[in-house]
């Protein structure tokens, strides 16, 4: 593909996937509460969503996603049901452990189909995909080289704005170490964490 197209679709993307939405509401709120090592599936998840949209949009399988789209309101619902048991988690999360040390964590497939679900779910990456995509780049001429190159322009982009979301918020985790300042990290986590779901699940 020509430079330009793909500067103009990691811009459109850096401006799309910069702005603070339900999944980085849900990634901070993650970091927050637990730390930035255990966040790896949530964030995995999250790239191959959106490589998936991509994949869709290029592939001209709109249609499917069109066709389906009962099978994504599922997937929307069971991501709003999962977010609002992880704020329930935060919630009720014990504040007695040790410095450095906290609760235990949830498995890695159980936080890579939150992810997944969240990502396939949310409106927003949807309607970029799907909708905004073919008005910056000419899908119909997009061979599998392109395909190849807008993926990786797309992680490329996606892992810089992810990994500086998670930076920030492991920053500011290091400042709670107090059991007050843990038990008030947990309940802000929860409740960005409920707001999380409660965004997508009004779209």
């Amino acid at each position: 593909m020509e430079p330009t197209s793909l500067l103009i679709f990691a811009g459109a993307l850096l401006v799309a996937a910069g702005s603070p939405g339900p999944s980085i509401a849900a990634l901070i709120a993650r970091v927050i509460s637990k730390g930035f090592r255990d966040v790896l599936p949530f964030l995995a998840a999250m790239w191959i969503g959106e490589a998936i949209w991509l994949s869709l949009a290029v592939f001209g399988l709109a249609f499917v996603a069109q066709s389906f789209h009962m099978a994504f309101v599922v997937v929307k619902w069971a991501g709003v049901a999962y977010l609002v048991f992880l704020a329930w988690r935060m919630w009720t999360a014990p504040v007695e452990a040790g410095e450095g040390e906290m609760p235990s964590q949830d498995s890695p497939l159980k936080l890579f189909a939150a992810g997944m679900a969240v990502t396939l779910g949310n409106p927003k990456i949807m309607m970029f995909y799907l909708a905004l995509l073919p008005t910056i780049i000419d899908l119909a001429s997009v061979s599998i080289v392109g395909w190849l190159e807008l993926t990786l322009t797309m992680a490329a982009v996606l892992i810089a704005i992810d990994l500086t979301w998670v930076f920030a918020a492991a920053q500011a985790r290091k400042l709670l170490r107090s059991k007050r300042a843990m038990r008030i990290a947990n309940r802000v986590s929860a409740t960005t964490m409920a707001g999380a779901a409660a965004a997508i699940a009004a779209r």
